[in-house]
């Protein structure tokens, strides 16, 4: 196992109640709050009145910026800078899933940094000195950015999206309360399901491949992951496999399993350009590009899949080779998000194969992991999508 520092400053409440806590984890985060929330559900499930409730019990006055969509956007991030400055906030509320939470994390960087902050930090990855605190509360499990640093927006004009990390964007605390999760539609339970997913194989198929903890972590994740999507798929209201899931999602990519691993995430970089330029579900299109991903990879990384296939979807040995076991790992990952309901082919979404080189074009290329990739790999992937 390599050296690594671990550290992650998000205090988690997990459970039953824990929202009513709220007010006394922003007790002393100052008067002026923004509150960044999404569409109309947050409205209709009651969180919007029982948050405000929350709010004006602990003596805070309350700026909004709703309307997050998918694949946020910077101009909406331009937004809450502008309330942030003109309001003299001082803590920012994030109530939602990833991208209400990456635009939250974007404003809290871009309101005190004097530069360009799409320029400098999205696209030059420059360090920041200091950012608004924020808090969150979840309310769709899938990224990880509640006990992350990580945000990424879109760029609407080049149609890509573009991250950036910095430990001062971890949220102060994040509230994972799993019933204000069972209003989420059964498709974004299962793109969410899948976007977990990805973040650990993205962590658990790179070097160094010693026998480690992290490896046995990232597996039992996964296990977990399948045990309780299935049960979550048969009854969606669920606690116990919701609140699993929850937690799962939060441990997928909170740094933990990437502790003395390279990590590889070159999967999410072709998701980024897909879903920039077709505006796709980021879940949906990790579905279609992971498992021909790992396809295209499986000979560089067939010991790594092979041990995936029986340690994690229970693929007797017997007598396989390690490249039939490799195959027989893709497969199954395939065959699983297929049978969650998600979709396999870019057709599936409406998108055919013209415009692929441009796609392919837009990949941020970082080499990494058993097979770093090039221009031709990323436009063999794609077209292996359609």
């Amino acid at each position: 196992m390599k050296n690594f520092i671990f550290e992650n400053p998000t205090r988690i409440l997990f459970g039953e109640g824990m929202l009513d806590r709220l007010p006394d984890q922003i007790q002393s985060a100052g008067k002026r709050i923004l509150l960044v929330y999404g569409m109309d559900s947050i409205r209709r499930s009651g969180l919007y009145d029982r948050l405000l409730a929350l709010l004006e019990q602990a003596g805070k006055e309350v700026f909004e910026l709703a309307g997050i969509a998918p694949n946020p956007r910077r101009e909406r991030v331009a937004q809450g800078i502008e309330i942030c400055r003109r309001e003299k906030i001082d803590f920012i509320l994030a109530a939602g899933g990833g991208s209400v939470i990456d635009t939250a994390k974007a404003v809290a960087a871009g309101s005190l940094y004097a530069g360009d902050y799409w320029q400098d930090l999205y696209r030059e990855g420059k360090s920041i000195s200091s950012a608004l605190p924020l808090g969150v509360i979840l309310t769709m499990p899938a990224t990880g950015s509640e006990m992350n640093g990580i945000t990424v927006l879109v760029d609407t004009e080049n149609k890509i999206k573009y991250s950036y990390n910095n430990v001062l964007l971890n949220p102060r605390f994040s509230i994972l309360e799993p019933r204000l999760t069972m209003t989420m539609p059964k498709e974004q339970v299962i793109y969410g399901t899948i976007d977990m997913m990805s973040h650990v194989f993205e962590q658990y198929f790179s070097p160094p491949d010693h026998d480690n903890l992290t490896e046995d972590l990232a597996e039992a994740i996964l296990r977990n992951i399948r045990v309780n999507l299935d049960r979550a798929l048969l009854d969606l209201n669920d606690y116990q496999s919701r609140s699993n899931l929850m937690w799962c999602g939060t441990m997928a990519y909170n740094g933990l399993l990437r502790n003395g691993k390279d990590g590889d995430f070159q999967a999410h970089r072709i998701e980024y350009a897909l879903s920039g330029t077709y505006d796709i579900p980021h879940g949906a299109g990790m579905a279609i590009v992971h498992p021909n991903l790992l396809y295209h990879i499986r000979k560089k990384a067939a010991h790594k899949l092979a041990r995936l296939a029986v340690r994690v979807f229970d693929i007797p040995a017997l007598d396989r080779t390690e490249e039939e076991l490799a195959l027989a790992a893709v497969t199954a990952i395939r065959d699983y998000f297929t049978a969650c309901g998600a979709p396999a082919r870019l057709s599936d979404l409406g998108i055919g194969p013209e415009g692929l080189e441009e796609v392919a074009g837009k990949v941020n290329l970082i080499r990494t992991g058993y097979y770093p990739l090039e221009y031709e790999d990323v436009l063999a992937i794609l077209r292996m999508s359609v």
